[in-house]
């Protein structure tokens, strides 16, 4: 069920599903016990662009604490949940906005139940979780090893547990570090459910190797119509996840809003650092609030025509910057002025 179809499903103030825009996620790394210090990731995480925010409840300090982060921060606070039923009700309880459990190891039917009943009775949603890792004995030697088909049943055997207990307000997130086993997994899930999908690829590395595993993982299952919240899991600041994130959303046209730096790859006619140059750009134009391109290029003579379908753009080389429009010169001024020259562009800009 693609996207424009899924139910539409509640989180705190924010809506998703049924064609609502695919929200953003991500995930503190503080110790939730640590107000402080996970209130302070989590400013950090909405001013790049977080729209929903998880911490994990291994304790009750934890799951007391999301009390006073709730009130702090100014984004929907779901629990993460692990093992202990009893975590995932006083996380409930304390003013988490959704919970993400793993029905399967929650401790047993009558537990599971209680965690339902005190989801039911505050009217927040459940985030089935099943990872390929976790994935159940049987149906190991049902497929002969972990597939997406047997990750696909695993969760909805847990939506079902769910749903026998009156209980529908779910969102299902079904991930592995295997790429392409998590697209196919994916595609099935959406052939076979109208339930919301948080879509990742778990476990995919560091900034580096997990940005260009979840670029392409991610990449197909949006493009298919699939996934309704995302996260980019990577082994580093959680802020890295937030920019990625909003790279790969705009990149497939399901986000707008901030500037898209674009950059040649250099050549021998290179004769400026475009390398720091554009990373310069790249970083000064990360707070603008203009849905546009912007090229930087390194040399003067192509740039522009190479760059025509850019908003503005610079281009330098033997001294001489340029300033361009659409591939049209607008002026030129010293090779060492061409970022404070983009940046008086940018402040001034207009349609």
């Amino acid at each position: 069920m693609y996207r424009e179809h899924t139910r539409v499903v509640k989180i705190g103030d924010r809506v998703i599903g049924g064609g609502n825009p695919v929200l953003i996620q991500s995930m503190t790394n503080t110790r939730t016990d640590d107000v402080a210090a996970t209130v302070a990731q989590i400013h950090r995480l909405e001013k790049q662009g977080c729209e929903i925010i998880r911490c994990t409840v291994p304790d009750m300090a934890s799951a007391k604490a999301l009390r006073e982060i709730k009130r702090q921060i100014g984004i929907p606070l779901v629990a993460d949940i692990h093992f202990d039923y009893k975590m995932a009700i006083a996380a409930i309880e304390n003013g988490a906005d959704k919970i993400r459990i793993n029905p399967g190891n929650i401790g047993g039917g009558d537990r599971l139940k209680a965690v339902v009943d005190t989801a039911k009775a505050h009217g927040i949603p459940i985030r089935v979780g099943v990872n390929s890792g976790s994935l159940e004995k049987a149906l190991v030697e049902k497929y002969h090893g972990v597939t997406a088909e047997g990750i696909v049943e695993s969760a909805l055997d847990k939506v079902h547990m769910i749903e026998d207990m009156a209980y529908d307000n779910l969102v299902i997130s079904i991930k592995s570090s295997d790429v392409l086993m998590c697209i196919r997994a994916h595609e099935l899930l959406a052939e076979k459910t109208d339930y919301p999908l948080h879509v990742g690829i778990t476990e995919s590395g560091t900034v580096y190797s997990g940005n260009i595993r979840s670029a392409l993982g991610l990449g197909v299952i949006l493009y298919q119509g699939i996934g309704d919240t995302i996260r980019v899991s990577l082994t580093g600041d959680p802020v890295e996840e937030i920019k990625s994130a909003k790279m790969i959303l705009r990149t497939m046209g399901l986000r707008k809003g901030g500037i898209e730096v674009v950059s040649c790859p250099t050549c021998g006619r290179t004769k400026i650092d475009l390398i720091g140059l554009a990373d310069k750009v790249e970083k000064m134009t990360e707070d603008f609030p203009l849905d546009i391109k912007v090229a930087v290029m390194g040399c003067a003579v192509n740039g522009p025509g190479e760059a025509r379908e850019a908003d503005i753009g610079i281009a330098g080389g033997n001294g001489e910057g340029l300033l361009f429009r659409h591939g049209q010169i607008i002026r030129k001024v010293p090779e060492d002025q061409l970022l404070a020259a983009l940046r008086e562009e940018l402040m001034n800009w207009k349609v």
